[in-house]
C-alpha cells in the first residue's frame, strides 16, 4: 500500500484510481484549482473515467473528511487546496487566509494562520472565507 493510499483509508476513504490521482495532483499544487482545471489535465491524458461527477463527489468526500477546502475566491469558480493536516482546534477546520492575484488569476493559500481567541464563543463557525486581492510577487516582478 502506498503512502496516499493508506492516506487515504486511514481517512475512511476507498482509495480507488481516480480518488488517488486527484489527491496527488492537489498535493503537488501550490495553489488552489478549479474542478475544470484538474478536469483539463485529467481529461487530456486520455482517463476515460474522468467525468464532472467523479471529480465533483472526490472533491465533496475530501472536503468533508478535511483533507482539502474550499475557497472562494471571486472568480464565480470554486477553487480548492489541499487543508493542513496539523489544524486542529476547537472549529476544526483549518483557519487561515487566501491570496487572489488579480493578474495571473492565481489563489494561494497564506500560511497567516487566524487565533481561535479572536472567535467569539457565542457563535458556531460552519465556514471561513478570507481572500486577499492583488498582485502575487511573481507578476509585480514583470
Amino acid at each position: 500500500m502506498t503512502k496516499t493510499e493508506k492516506k487515504l483509508s486511514s481517512k475512511g476513504i476507498r482509495p480507488t484510481e481516480m480518488r488517488l490521482k486527484i489527491y496527488k495532483y492537489l498535493k503537488r499544487k501550490t495553489y488552489a484549482v478549479s474542478l475544470n482545471e484538474m478536469q483539463k489535465v485529467f481529461i487530456n491524458k486520455d482517463i476515460k473515467t474522468a467525468n464532472k461527477t467523479t471529480f465533483y463527489r472526490a472533491i465533496k468526500l475530501f472536503e468533508k473528511k478535511s483533507m482539502v477546502h474550499q475557497i472562494d475566491d471571486g472568480t464565480a469558480f470554486a477553487k480548492y487546496a489541499i487543508s493542513d493536516e496539523n489544524a486542529k482546534g476547537k472549529h476544526s477546520t483549518d483557519l487561515h487566509m487566501h491570496f487572489h492575484c488579480t493578474d495571473c488569476k492565481k489563489t494561494i493559500c497564506l500560511p497567516n494562520k487566524i487565533s481561535e481567541e479572536s472567535l467569539p464563543n457565542q457563535y458556531e463557525v460552519n465556514d471561513v472565507n478570507l481572500v486577499l486581492k492583488g498582485i502575487c510577487k511573481n507578476c509585480s516582478k514583470k
